[in-house]
């Protein structure tokens, strides 16, 4: 088969420079909204860190829980709100996830999806900090400030 006969496949992948709009869109919000201080992940679709920023005074577990908001979104295709409410439908499986993910994941509101234009999945956000609905919001913001699509849900 000649190269000629075999399709374009088009990769949508998330940048440096689109997740670190996602961080700082994210923390202008947060200091707009007065919220506490944020620490905010931006993980590519395999779950590699691509950027990462903590406040100065936010708690030493922000870190992990960003970064476990962000990855049990990328895990599950769903965003932490989703996850928060079928955790609290079937804990005993969520209670599995979270014994086969080594606890890596943090299913609540704050963990949301980046999907490219194409709509598919390129990454996840989560961000720590605040009160869940306020970190989710902040999210939202950073990824629609970086041109790309939120999936909270």
């Amino acid at each position: 088969m000649s190269s000629e006969n075999i399709p374009e496949i088009a990769v949508s992948s998330l940048s440096l420079s689109s997740a670190a709009t996602i961080v700082d869109a994210a923390l202008v919000l947060g200091r707009r909204s007065n919220f506490k201080p944020l620490t905010v992940a931006v993980l590519d679709a395999g779950g590699h860190l691509v950027a990462f920023k903590r406040e100065d005074a936010s708690g030493i577990l922000r870190p992990q829980i960003a970064v476990g908001k962000a990855w049990g979104a990328l895990g599950m295709r769903l965003g932490g709100r989703v996850l928060a409410q079928r955790a609290e439908a079937h804990p005993g499986f969520y209670n599995a996830l979270n014994a086969v993910s080594e606890g890596r994941m943090v299913p609540v509101p704050g963990g949301v999806l980046v999907r490219g234009t194409d709509n598919a999945v390129i990454g996840a956000v989560g961000i720590s900090g605040d009160i869940p609905d306020n970190d989710e919001r902040c999210a939202i913001a950073g990824i629609e400030q970086a041109g790309l699509i939120a999936d909270a849900g």
